[in-house]
């Protein structure tokens, strides 16, 4: 069954909220998806800008294990280089106790320069960061210790409190964007985590190589793609289209401001050689133009577009998991949960009956 969920973002892209009100408002969306049936919900870590602000993805979630009570919450992810990994591993085995055993544990390296600098971190150092932390951090929930002789975080041996719960092995999440990341994902035996900003045939030859190696890893087929999409949902499809284009574009110039997605910086920082080919393309495309590739491949529309286009993606992808980003680019949360309601009340029921197959690619 196609699991579903919704993605919160804190980005404070409205007109005139404060950031307690836009607080509010994407804490009162997550607890509506639990009572819709959503099967998670998943929280950010971004900090210093309007694009989203929540600073320890942790607290929000263990605000909403109070305020839920079937959801699985999960973080979307942590950005390892910029916590310990002795406490992002406490953290985590506390909010697993503390929500009867719902968190999905994410993980991700970050791509903003304008994030790292406050933190004093270079750049260059991220993949090697991520690399030494996300091992320790997934064993040390699994077995409830913690340790490690890295040159970025020699720890001595320490057992955690309170103890695992239950295994991490199919709750594990690695957000991958670079063929480093998708590489770290398989190695690590952590699903994928994606997002759509391109026509999904594009982005194939990156999902077919995460299951190559997770397959020649672990010998056996790899978990579901996780893809992350912007999702508005209303009966009409002419005023569907106009608030996404509207709230969208707001959040895809937000986006391309935060990451400098056209920056040139790409080309000389370690590890995010991928990005540079990116900035280049957006740079000779334009703004404009690349802002209407990116409308064209989120979820916008009437029920039935809504469900035809999540069958089109499908039909490419295989297998595969949603997570809806549904209050976005400063959208008045009414119209944010009036578009949840209709998706889980007219869509969600047809699209868990789709039929999906695990992919599986080994010889």
């Amino acid at each position: 069954m196609l699991s579903i969920g919704i993605n919160l973002g804190f980005g404070n892209l409205h007109e005139s909220l404060s950031d307690q009100e836009m607080y509010a408002g994407d804490v009162g969306v997550g607890v509506l998806a639990d009572q819709l049936g959503y099967d998670t919900v998943w929280v950010v870590e971004h900090h210093f800008d309007d694009y989203a602000l929540c600073p320890d993805n942790f607290v929000v979630l263990a605000h909403l294990a109070a305020r839920t009570s079937r959801c699985m919450l999960g973080t979307a992810a942590v950005i390892v280089p910029w916590n310990d990994p002795l406490r992002v591993a406490e953290k985590a085995l506390m909010l697993d106790t503390l929500s009867d055993g719902r968190l999905l544990l994410g993980l991700g390296r970050g791509l903003s320069r304008k994030e790292y600098e406050p933190f004093r971190i270079p750049m260059d150092e991220s993949r090697d960061r991520f690399d030494e932390a996300a091992a320790m951090i997934f064993d040390a929930v699994e077995t409830g210790v913690i340790e490690g002789d890295g040159p970025y975080y020699p720890q001595p041996r320490a057992e955690l409190r309170p103890r695992p719960r239950g295994s991490f092995a199919k709750r594990r999440f690695c957000v991958a964007g670079s063929s480093d990341s998708l590489a770290a994902a398989a190695r690590l035996e952590a699903q994928m985590m994606s997002f759509i900003v391109r026509p999904a045939a594009d982005l194939m030859p990156e999902f077919t190589r995460y299951r190559e190696l997770y397959e020649a890893e672990h010998g056996e087929v790899a978990p579901p793609i996780s893809l992350g999409v912007a999702m508005y949902c209303h009966e009409d499809d002419a005023l569907a289209e106009a608030r996404h284009d509207e709230y969208g574009g707001r959040l895809f110039m937000s986006n391309v401001d935060h990451y400098e997605m056209a920056g040139e910086h790409f080309a000389t920082t370690k590890g995010y050689e991928r990005y540079a080919e990116s900035a280049q393309v957006l740079r000779a495309a334009g703004l404009e133009k690349a802002a209407q590739s990116y409308a064209a491949t989120t979820l916008w529309g009437s029920p039935e577009r809504i469900l035809g286009q999540i069958e089109a993606i499908r039909d490419v992808v295989g297998d595969f998991e949603l997570s809806l980003q549904c209050a976005y680019g400063g959208m008045p949360y009414d119209q944010a949960r009036a578009s949840l309601e209709l998706f889980a009340r007219e869509v969600m029921p047809k699209a868990r009956g789709m039929r999906v197959e695990r992919v599986g690619v080994g010889s």
